[in-house]
């Protein structure tokens, strides 16, 4: 579903501030494989987000999602096939609109554009059942405007308008990094069980090593723009995040110095 070749990118360019934050990275996800990704401040973690979405393109390199070559496709065009969460729950909504509006306009992204009502009493009753599964009270809150929401309930919506159009590709950027620890723990729990039910190939981005063990059949560890450790199935599943820092200092010579990772 999602193959990564050679991808580079260097940012400032032969100046004295010259960064690799791709350097060579290949990646290749099959359908319905949920991989988290970790790594410390720096690693390329949100460059690789971000060359996947289209917010950046490499200076090398191709990204093929669903067998087709999308790697200069402009972002607002992968948008149909790409669903991406941020870690700031604001960014993801639309706060001046209402929860049925902002839920209309995300389920007509991979549509055609036609002159229509965006809520109608069909897609309201549709709307409604979606919430439902959020467990939050939302469904009974369609016409409250999105901004009066907590930062979780929005996180929480986020989610549902990301995924309910059952995206080729979901993008998870540090989405519970900005939340307090329960609410974090709702849209973890809450991404599990979406991801699972529509089996989505999905990509996380966490700072926090034992979240990145909990979810997925796959992780990978970043470092310097590059990928240095893979697991999955069963050797994931015996990892700690002990291991991981083992890991790291094993093929680094030093020692993970991040402690948002650590700590959680």
């Amino acid at each position: 579903m999602l193959e990564i070749k050679d991808i580079s990118i260097i940012f400032n360019e032969g100046t004295v501030d010259e960064k690799k934050a791709l350097n060579h990275i290949n990646l290749h996800l099959e359908t319905g494989d949920f991989v988290t990704v970790i790594g410390s401040n720096g690693a390329g973690k949100s460059t690789l987000m971000n060359v996947i979405a289209g917010h950046l393109f490499p200076d090398v390199g191709d990204v093929m999602i669903n067998g087709k070559q999308v790697a200069h496709l402009p972002e607002y065009k992968r948008s149909r096939f790409i669903g991406r969460v941020f870690q700031d729950p604001m960014a993801g909504t639309a706060p001046s609109m209402t929860i049925e509006e902002n839920l209309a306009m995300a389920y007509s992204r991979n549509k055609k554009r036609r002159l229509t009502f965006g809520v109608n009493k069909n897609r309201r009753a549709m709307f409604r059942d979606y919430l439902t599964t959020l467990n939050l009270g939302l469904e009974d809150r369609l016409t409250a405007k999105v901004g009066l929401l907590s930062g979780g309930e929005r996180q929480a919506l986020s989610l549902l308008m990301t995924t309910f159009t059952n995206p080729d590709i979901l993008l998870l950027d540090e989405h519970t990094a900005a939340l307090d620890p329960s609410r974090a723990e709702l849209i973890t729990e809450l991404t599990k069980d979406v991801v699972s039910k529509a089996g989505l190939t999905t990509l996380m981005v966490t700072h926090n090593m034992q979240q990145a063990l909990d979810l997925g059949n796959r992780i990978i560890m970043m470092d310097k723009g590059q990928i240095i450790f893979e697991a999955s199935g069963a050797a994931k599943q015996k990892l700690t995040v002990k291991d991981l820092l083992n890991e790291f200092q094993r093929i680094r010579g030093e020692q993970f110095e991040d402690d948002r990772a650590v700590l959680g």
